[in-house]
């Protein structure tokens, strides 16, 4: 979890890259930008805004052979190592992305590098490096007072409520590669900006297993409780197995599988999909990790726990007392009408 709130922009420097395959320039400024009060705060919303809004999901820097040959790695470094230095750094950051900038569909645009103080990850302060890109510029109005007329004057800039490209790359975790936020608001060409320029991985923290271990379950229980079982089933399949990793510190795959599968039929087909899947979700060797609350949360929160019906009509289970659905809510076949049906017990009816 990041806090930027009272996070100071000690230096700041503005270059420009154009496209490498157009024989655009780049331009390097000499000087860091002076920054004063007045664009302070605007140049941080613009810069900070879409982290906050974001979902955390960090990135390392990595390499195939050794972390010391990703050149973002090493300049990284650098500037952590000597912040004083941070301007000329930023300029081989700038020429870093220029060498990358040669698909034709990638913009122009100017490229800000900003060394942060006043940073909290994992409620740890740190520094901070910000690379942040604007692409997309905007038609705005200017108007002019010529004797008796008012004048309009149509002008391009950028607009301050939309950064197209950014990452906060944080004086943390440096022997894993540092931990990275990253956004990319065009995505007309993502390994340009994520694999080209940063050269990073997701960072398996326990957020990150967290995160992919219970999307794993989301899609076992689509793809194999709701066709063998029903559309209940499934919901109450991820509801369980919400509620195991809620109440646990650390995850054990025997105990998970024992708690929340109770036909012994799919503890087995559970184990052949992550032999199957499990690749694809980063987790087929994962059988114990550290449990992420926020994560689970987050899970807890984009679950659906509605059954909805072709007639129409649906019917909304209880994650916060989940017994109910197991004692109350019962499917069967009605031979006449040839219908399944939801049979539901109770006493009265609620007020709402």
């Amino acid at each position: 979890m990041i806090n930027l709130f009272n996070t100071h922009i000690d230096n700041l420097s503005i270059h420009r890259v154009g496209n490498k395959s157009r024989n655009e320039a780049i331009f390097l400024s000499e000087q860091p930008y002076g920054l004063n009060d007045e664009i302070m705060p605007l140049l941080k919303e613009f810069f900070f805004k879409p982290f906050r809004d974001k979902e955390e999901n960090y990135f390392q820097f990595a390499h195939d052979v050794d972390l010391e040959y990703n050149e973002m790695y090493n300049l990284t470094t650098e500037i952590f190592n000597n912040p004083s230095n941070v301007h000329d750094i930023s300029k081989k950051i700038t020429q870093h992305l220029f060498e990358q900038s040669n698909h034709p569909h990638i913009k122009n645009g100017e490229v800000y590098v900003a060394y942060l103080t006043n940073v909290s990850i994992d409620n740890k302060p740190c520094d901070a490096i910000g690379i942040f890109k604007s692409e997309i510029k905007s038609d705005f109005l200017q108007f002019e007072e010529k004797e008796t007329q008012l004048e309009m004057i149509l002008q391009q800039g950028i607009n301050l409520q939309r950064l197209d490209k950014g990452c906060l790359i944080f004086n943390y975790k440096k022997e894993e590669g540092y931990k990275i936020l990253t956004v990319d608001s065009n995505r007309y060409d993502a390994r340009y900006w994520l694999e080209h320029f940063l050269s990073v991985d997701a960072f398996q923290d326990e957020n990150f297993m967290t995160k992919k271990y219970l999307k794993f379950c989301q899609d076992f229980a689509k793809d194999v409780v709701l066709p063998a079982e029903d559309k209940k089933e499934e919901v109450m399949f991820m509801n369980r197995a919400v509620n195991h990793f809620a109440k646990n510190d650390n995850f054990e795959e025997s105990l998970f599988l024992n708690e929340v599968i109770d036909n012994p039929d799919l503890i087995s087909e559970f184990k052949n999909y992550k032999v199957d899947k499990g690749e694809k979700y980063s987790i087929e060797d994962l059988t114990t990790f550290p449990i992420a609350n926020a994560a689970v949360t987050d899970a807890r929160r984009k679950m659906k726990n509605v059954i909805e019906l072709d007639t129409n009509i649906q019917i909304k289970l209880d994650f916060i007392n989940p017994e109910s659905a197991e004692k109350y809510v019962e499917k069967g076949w009605d031979e006449e009408k040839q219908m399944y049906y939801y049979l539901v017990y109770f006493n009265k009816e609620q007020k709402s």
